[in-house]
């Protein structure tokens, strides 16, 4: 432990008085950094280079981020497009008024493709008899009153997901091409290990060969008009850099300032991804602080018993906020820019601290704890947070639950606050 704590910040509920926002109904609450987000977005642009879509992915409320406040960032930063898992996640984006191309990833049900047309809102096509049936009611739908659907065909090559095989590549683009009312917008395939370059270069080269087969039959490009464009990389594949990233890639994780858990960057990315920020940080004050005497328990249980006097702070930061019940008795929080352990089981609304051992004057309901992120030269990383479960970071950051206040900032001050009211 050092002696030397950081400055302490200004009050959240100053900051959010000073902005001109109402004050926050809770006392645990995440940051989100739009600095950082479009300071990744510019990282992850020069890795591509020119010519290339930058399509990030605010699937899964933007990871956990907030899909509305972080895709008007990224609009508001030029971005190429975006990319959701289902269509009511681009009905959400549109209803705030994103106009950026928005592509849903997972096939759509036949009855709202008419609305996704009507909404200028890009579908994925795969196999089978969901495909057919979707081609039919494009076409049964077809009027000069309702705007082309455009489609993007993905192709399976290796992840065992979603899309159709190689071989049948060419037919299906031909069935699109075929439809009245669909426009053929793109061409993917999903990298099943980015960290891996030997599976990714075979994945690339099935999705290289399928490409080939329609190629007298499709103009790529990423122009205005009716050209068609390929993509295969997301973060692990921009950032791995061991295929093309042909006319767009679709960064997720990366994004919000993390690099894929298991991939490596090499040489050519390895400064590029060290200049990627967090853009999350999670905050708690104390609901209370108290002295327990010796032998007192520490939430259910207990699996944690006080073995001296200790000052105990509880936080409001439980299991139905996202901070997994995985990490009782397994993690710590900072407080005054030092790590304190975090003891007795993750309750649905708390977890508890000892802060016993903090130096200087005891820790108070005033104290700012970090549960994910920096304070003072101390950091808590989701990549910590992941390994104690034996999970991905992807997972910490989108399990923060909906009920948490998101307090976004930029240039150093609050700029909007979202809650559940």
């Amino acid at each position: 432990m050092t002696d030397r704590a950081p400055a302490p910040r200004t009050p959240i509920e100053r900051r959010l008085r000073d902005a001109g926002l109402a004050p926050l109904a809770r006392l645990s609450w995440l940051e989100i950094d739009l600095d950082a987000l479009r300071g990744n977005l510019a990282v992850l642009r020069s890795v591509v280079g020119p010519g290339v879509r930058v399509e990030p992915v605010v699937k899964a409320d933007a990871y956990g981020h907030g899909a509305v406040p972080v895709a008007r960032a990224l609009e508001a930063a030029g971005v190429d497009g975006l990319s959701v898992a289902t269509l009511d996640e681009a009905i959400e984006l549109r209803d705030a008024g994103i106009t950026a191309p928005l592509l849903v990833l997972y096939p759509v049900p036949v009855a709202w493709l008419r609305e996704a047309a009507r909404r200028g809102i890009a579908v994925a096509l795969g196999a089978g008899d969901g495909a057919a049936e979707a081609l039919a009611a494009v076409r049964a739908a077809t009027s000069a009153a309702t705007p082309a659907l455009d489609v993007h065909l993905e192709v399976e090559t290796g992840l065992g997901r979603g899309g159709v095989l190689p071989r049948e590549a060419a037919a299906a683009v031909l069935a699109v091409r075929a439809t009245p009312g669909a426009r053929l917008a793109g061409v993917w395939t999903h990298l099943a290990a980015a960290d891996d370059d030997g599976l990714t270069v075979e994945q690339n080269r099935r999705f290289t060969e399928a490409v080939s087969t329609v190629a007298d039959a499709v103009a790529w490009g990423v122009g205005p008009g009716a050209q068609t464009r390929r993509h295969s990389s997301g973060s692990g594949g921009v950032l791995g850099d061991a295929i093309p990233r042909w006319e767009a890639v679709r960064t997720g994780i990366s994004i919000y300032g993390l690099v894929p858990d298991a991939l490596v960057p090499p040489a050519s990315t390895s400064a590029a991804a060290a200049a990627l920020r967090p853009v999350m940080t999670a905050y708690a004050r104390p609901v209370r602080v108290i002295e327990l005497p010796e032998g007192h328990g520490v939430s259910y249980g207990p699996t944690y018993v006080t073995t001296r006097p200790s000052r105990i702070a509880t936080l409001a930061f439980g299991y139905a906020d996202g901070w997994r019940r995985y990490l009782s008795d397994r993690a710590a929080a900072l407080v005054r820019g030092v790590r304190v352990p975090l003891v007795g089981r993750v309750a649905m609304d708390a977890v508890m601290a000892d802060v016993t051992d903090v130096p200087g004057g005891p820790v108070t309901e005033r104290d700012e704890f970090v549960l994910l992120g920096a304070q003072g030269d101390e950091r808590i990383t989701a990549y910590e947070l992941a390994a104690v479960g034996g999970t991905i970071s992807y997972e910490v950051v989108t399990g923060m639950s909906r009920r948490l206040a998101r307090v976004y900032h930029a240039a150093g001050s609050p700029v909007e606050v979202r809650t559940l009211s």
